[in-house]
This record gives C-alpha cells, sequence and structure tokens, in this order.
C-alpha cells in the first residue's frame, strides 16, 4: 500500500513539473489575444498531448535507450524558439496575420514543443515498467490544468502592457526554447 501511495505522489510530483513547462510558455502564448475558447481548446490539445506522447516514450523506452530523450528535448527548444521568434516578430507588424497562431497547425505545433519532454520522461517510465495508466492520467490533467492556468495569467498580463505583450509573450517562449537548447 505504502509503495503505492509513493508512486502516485511521485507521478503526481512529475506530473506538476512536467505541466510547469506547459504553464511557462501558456504564459507567453497567453499574451496573444486568445478568447475562453480558445484558451480551453488550447488546455485541452495540450492535455491530451500529455497523454500520447509520453505513451509513445514508454513503448519506446521499453526498446530504446535513453539518448533518445535528448532529441526530443532540442527538437522541443527548436520549436519554441521558432514560435518566439515569430511572434515577437509579428508583434511589429501592422497586420494581424501571424505565421503560427494557436489554433489549426500553431496549436499542434505549440503543443508538441511543450510535450516533447513528456515523451522523454515517458522512455524513462518505460525502461522502469510504472503503471501507465496513472501516468498518462496525471500528466494529462496537470498539464490541461496548468496550461490554463498560464494562458489566463499571460491574457490578465497581457491587457496590462497592451501592445507590447505578444512580443513580451514571444520573447518568454524564445527565452524558454533556449532553456531547453542550451542549459
Amino acid at each position: 500500500m505504502s509503495a503505492m501511495i509513493g508512486e502516485i505522489v511521485t507521478l503526481a510530483l512529475m506530473a506538476f513539473a512536467l505541466g510547469m513547462d506547459a504553464f511557462s510558455v501558456g504564459l507567453g502564448m497567453g499574451m496573444y489575444k486568445l478568447r475562453l475558447r480558445q484558451i480551453a481548446k488550447i488546455g485541452i490539445t495540450i492535455g491530451l498531448f500529455h497523454v500520447w506522447m509520453p505513451l509513445l516514450g514508454m513503448i519506446a523506452g521499453r526498446f530504446l535507450s535513453n539518448t533518445f530523450g535528448a532529441i526530443a528535448g532540442y527538437a522541443g527548444g527548436g520549436l519554441l524558439l521558432l514560435l518566439g521568434l515569430q511572434m515577437i516578430w509579428s508583434s511589429f507588424r501592422d497586420d494581424d496575420d501571424s505565421l503560427l497562431t494557436p489554433k489549426g497547425l500553431g496549436l499542434l505545433i505549440f503543443a508538441l514543443s511543450v510535450s516533447l519532454d513528456s515523451f522523454s520522461v515517458g522512455l524513462s517510465l518505460g525502461i522502469y515498467g510504472v503503471k501507465t495508466f496513472l501516468v498518462l492520467v496525471f500528466f494529462g490533467a496537470g498539464a490541461t490544468i496548468l496550461t490554463w492556468a498560464g494562458l489566463l495569467t499571460g491574457r490578465k498580463v497581457q491587457s496590462w502592457i497592451g501592445t507590447y505583450s505578444e512580443a513580451l509573450g514571444g520573447a518568454i517562449l524564445l527565452a524558454f526554447g533556449v532553456k531547453l537548447l542550451f542549459l
């Protein structure tokens, strides 16, 4: 019984840590002018990515070594760099058309970029044989809730700082991408 409680606490802490990535990036993306319906959709999408990415990682973790996890981190960092640069660039343009917005392909790229680290964690968890269902529930729920919190906080900050909010959001994404790539 105590081993099960220990595993639940460990998975909850891991889900929180992985969800903080989604919160941080959501904070930057929330400064992009979003409606509540978009925020709900983004949170659910990221939550779903935080379910299937660790699942794929756990399956792969049974067959591959840990070196593949570093590649996923670099890919996530690169995607965040691109998103951040695009947001900064579009904040200085006069028109409202962005190359990447948090809908359609832009939403999928955003969700993929913040869930690649959960793929890496899934690799490790797959090697250790943890309970798959618990991992997926904790990771998905944690990412969804923390994404919503980040997006709503970013939305509030956007209203405080006005026109510079998209550039600030892009800078946050850019910094987070640099952190994933180089730190």
